[in-house]
């Protein structure tokens, strides 16, 4: 058996795992990834990666095996009901190299939520892997389960929101952030984006410590560039008053759009 360590330091990354055939049919769309990046950005962090799978056990347990070898904290969200096509604990067990075991405290918190209806179905979703720990679900009870540094909520944004958050304010506070990167945006009228490569490159060797982003849009007799620059607010702040004042001697008209 795979023994559990903990991995939490500094430089962690934050991934997203979304799981649910009924996402990539299209008879569903994703509600997650926009509430985790917010949640994120409330507390400094910010969303480094995200997998959307099918309910596919192959996959799956490929994905785990190779995030669960990472430092990286990964949330995922959905495939932890009680249904044949319901595959994310035992993936996770499979991935963690633990058996499944009827785990104590989530029978308890599943008997006592449905009572003699918690069996013979939904009492499935208390087999998870023998080391997992507990998250809670203030929605309905029912819980989620945390494998290293891999936590395992529903599918249902509205439970997963808020279970996500409990695992962030438990277990990560030294990754929050009291001053994270700006992100500042312009938009840039009527130059093509070929005309700022110079530009740009001169800014990265300028502020190394500054990155860009620049998102061109093609319009009828027009070019509109959606261009940013994201670090320290410090650094940023210089990067920007340098990028525009090269702006202005190129003659670029330009808004500026503030943070994002």
């Amino acid at each position: 058996m795979k023994q559990v360590k903990n991995k939490c330091n500094q430089t962690q990354k934050i991934g997203l795992v979304i799981i649910g055939d009924e996402l990539l049919n299209g008879s569903r769309k994703d509600k997650h990834m926009q509430r985790v990046i917010d949640m994120l950005r409330q507390r400094g962090m910010k969303l480094s990666w995200m997998h959307l799978l099918g309910d596919d056990k192959d996959e799956l347990v490929s994905l785990f095996k190779a995030t669960m070898a990472t430092n990286d904290v990964v949330f995922s969200c959905g495939g932890i009901g009680a249904t044949p096509d319901d595959l994310t604990r035992e993936c996770a067990a499979i991935a963690s190299d633990q058996a499944m075991i009827r785990h104590p405290e989530a029978q308890a918190l599943i008997e006592k939520k449905y009572g003699k209806r918690a069996y013979p179905h939904r009492i499935l979703m208390s087999d998870l892997p023998e080391q997992a720990q507990i998250i809670p679900n203030p929605i309905n009870q029912v819980p989620g389960f945390s494998v290293e540094n891999h936590h395992f909520v529903p599918g249902f944004p509205s439970m997963a929101t808020p279970m996500i958050e409990w695992v962030l304010d438990t277990k990560y506070q030294h990754l929050f952030n009291s001053h994270p990167d700006v992100d500042v945006r312009w938009d840039l009228h009527e130059v093509a984006e070929t005309e700022l490569m110079p530009t740009m490159a001169n800014l990265l060797d300028t502020f190394p410590e500054v990155a860009l982003s620049s998102l061109p849009s093609g319009k009828k007799h027009a070019w509109l560039i959606d261009f940013g620059l994201k670090g320290q607010r410090k650094k940023v702040e210089e990067a920007a008053e340098w990028f525009e004042t090269q702006l202005d001697s190129m003659k670029v008209s330009f808004d500026y759009r503030g943070e994002i």
